[in-house]
């Protein structure tokens, strides 16, 4: 099972974009979801280096396994999880 979250609808709300982040890590973690996949989309970067800063935060980085930048599309970020 692979989550899925567009950010293309919340872009420009700050805190929306935090909850919607915090939302879909915890479902994960609930669901033992392999992979999540996050679409800042592509346009100045920005939103995309706010997503990794997130995925870095030290409590957020002790749940996952790993990030993957997708190599063929710029606009999406891979989170992947290893669950025992």
């Amino acid at each position: 099972m692979k989550l899925k979250l567009d950010l293309h609808d919340i872009y420009n709300s700050g805190d929306e974009i935090e909850r919607a982040l915090r939302a879909v890590i915890d479902r994960a973690v609930a669901t033992k979801a392999p992979l999540v996949e996050i679409i800042p989309g592509k346009g100045s970067g920005q939103l995309k280096k706010r997503v990794l800063r997130f995925l870095d935060r030290k409590e957020i980085k002790a749940l996952y396994h790993r990030v993957e930048k997708d190599s063929d599309n710029f606009g999406r970020v891979f989170v992947h999880f290893r669950w025992k």
